[in-house]
């Protein structure tokens, strides 16, 4: 317990409600988008959520950009995986939940590590995106799926252009917050 308590002192109370807000937001939306990428993806006997992911793994993304500290994603993903095994919505896994929403976040917390980002280009939220939707889709084969390799293949691909887009759309609603001064706030402290 004291671990996670130092593991949140880095975050302010204007963090922490940015990442509930967006960890809601992810949730919220998921039971909308997956149903229509089904009617695109059943046919090509991949998972849905491959296709749609971009669009709800935006949200951590958006929230990586707008606190800039390390662990967010992953905090995201965490409290994602708490509200659908908590209230049982769509897309919850059961217990499986806090592998399968906590890891995506973890991956897109380390790339931009990697790569020395911080969500502050068209480049790096891109491949976090992607990187993020790429994670989640093989979190959900390992437990559910396990397609042959052709179709995880293809469900990867999905997942790797899907992922991308919702990155370069979560630039493009940070850009529209940033112009507007929603979420920002002058002299955001860097880590």
């Amino acid at each position: 317990m004291a671990v996670l308590h130092n593991a949140l002192d880095r975050f302010s109370l204007r963090d922490l409600l940015l990442i509930a807000v967006m960890a809601a937001l992810g949730v919220a939306l998921k039971p909308i988008i997956v149903p229509l990428a089904h009617l695109v993806s059943a046919p090509l006997l991949i998972p849905g959520g491959a296709l749609a992911g971009g669009l709800y793994m935006m949200w951590l993304v958006v929230a990586m950009g707008l606190t800039q500290k390390r662990g967010t994603a992953t905090l995201v993903g965490l409290v994602q995986a708490l509200l659908v095994t908590v209230t049982g919505i769509v897309g919850s896994h059961g217990l499986m939940s806090l592998f399968s929403y906590t890891l995506p976040g973890v991956i897109l917390d380390l790339l931009l590590l990697l790569i020395g980002h911080r969500v502050c280009c068209r480049y790096c939220t891109f491949i976090a995106g992607m990187a993020a939707n790429i994670a989640g889709a093989v979190c959900v084969n390992l437990i559910f799926f396990r397609l042959p390799l052709i179709p995880l293949l293809l469900s990867l691909a999905v997942a790797a252009f899907s992922g991308g887009l919702g990155g370069l759309l979560a630039w493009e609603l940070l850009q529209a917050l940033k112009k507007y001064h929603i979420g920002f706030h002058g002299g955001a402290k860097q880590e």
